[in-house]
């Protein structure tokens, strides 16, 4: 027995130690080929799609000024074709109160593009240019994506065209206040890298898809950078493009998608498994007096289901204004049924 342990401590013990080294290495050889597989083929896979965007704003109050001052601002950001025929999303303030829109594809042309609607309340625009041979990204559901999920960047910060970034997706759920005033909701936070001129271009996931449209980060804080949900840009761009502006009705409700415990959704016979839980409420508002409280749970909208922000969104249009409806809510584990009536949207309202 002793002659077979010294064997082991003296070749097996040495032959391990050996060869733990050169495994390691190759385990992190192919898990680094892995990442780098990914975040490649992603970038590859969307950058024909990503567009420099150049603005040329007005000064506006001072129309006094000698002529030797420069009249106009000029800007730059990012933006993605998302059809065939010349659409592009970006940020509304990217756009917002420009002059003159410039748009370069990454393969060199340069087009003007035309505002086809601005959203300042989502901080969403959608332009288009008129060319041929375009490349479209695909969009991808950002309902699906899990924190800590590979999360790539692409953009022209500072100038810099078609740079990516790579991290992952850091928290889901934020809330952003856009510069109109209102609360945006369902916020991808990311480590992906982003800096001015990044505004506008797209977030992606390890397949290529969108996910999110990267808009702003905190200063002076490094590696927390904020997208829009890809499911809120695309409601968004539809009624951009359909009616070219978009007015609503809201309830004066901040919150947040969550998950409902499975007996309450048996026990209520729920249509779905996720609500918006409201965590905070506007002074004087709809919400307010039909009395909703903060930590109640929506979960129906005049007979429709409500799993999550994108649907209370898609449900107080500029029809719902003035209009009494029930709203259904979970407050602790009773349902309750309130009647609401939506106001029409002001600029500080966060629904």
């Amino acid at each position: 027995m002793k002659e077979s342990i010294q064997l082991l401590s003296n070749h097996g013990i040495e032959s391990e130690k050996m060869r733990l080294p050169l495994e390691t290495a190759a385990s992190e050889d192919d898990l680094l080929d892995a990442y780098s597989r990914a975040v490649i083929g992603a970038s590859e896979k969307v950058s024909p799609s990503v567009v420099n965007i150049e603005v040329q704003q007005r000064l506006r109050g001072h129309r006094t000024l000698p002529p030797r001052f420069p009249q106009q601002l000029h800007g730059n950001g990012s933006g993605f074709i998302f059809t065939s025929d010349g659409f592009i999303l970006t940020n509304s303030h990217v756009v917002h109160h420009a002059e003159r829109i410039e748009v370069a594809p990454s393969d060199g042309r340069r087009f003007e593009a035309s505002l086809v609607g601005d959203d300042p309340d989502t901080d969403l625009a959608v332009i288009r240019i008129d060319a041929p041979n375009l490349v479209s990204a695909q969009l991808g559901d950002s309902q699906s994506i899990r924190v800590g999920q590979i999360a790539i960047a692409i953009g022209n910060p500072y100038g810099f065209q078609y740079t990516v970034t790579a991290g992952v997706v850091s928290a889901l759920g934020r809330s952003l206040r856009s510069r109109s005033g209102r609360l945006i909701d369902n916020i991808i936070q990311t480590d992906a890298a982003l800096n001015p001129g990044n505004s506008g271009g797209p977030l992606v996931n390890a397949s290529g898809e969108v996910i999110g449209v990267n808009t702003a980060v905190i200063l002076p804080a490094q590696g927390i950078c904020f997208a829009i949900g890809i499911n809120t840009a695309k409601f968004v761009a539809g009624r951009l493009i359909k009616d070219g502006k978009i007015r609503r009705s809201y309830i004066g409700v901040g919150g947040q998608d969550v998950p409902l415990p499975r007996r309450l959704v048996r026990f209520h016979n729920l249509a779905m498994e996720n609500g918006v839980l409201v965590v905070s409420i506007e002074s004087n508002s709809p919400a307010q007096r039909a009395g909703l409280l903060e930590g109640d749970v929506i979960v129906g909208y005049d007979g429709r289901p409500v799993a999550g922000i994108d649907d209370l969104h898609k449900i107080l249009t500029e029809e719902r204004v003035g209009v009494g409806s029930p709203l259904t809510i979970i407050r602790r584990s009773e349902k309750f049924v309130l009647d609401v009536v939506p106001e029409e949207s002001k600029v500080d309202s966060a629904k």
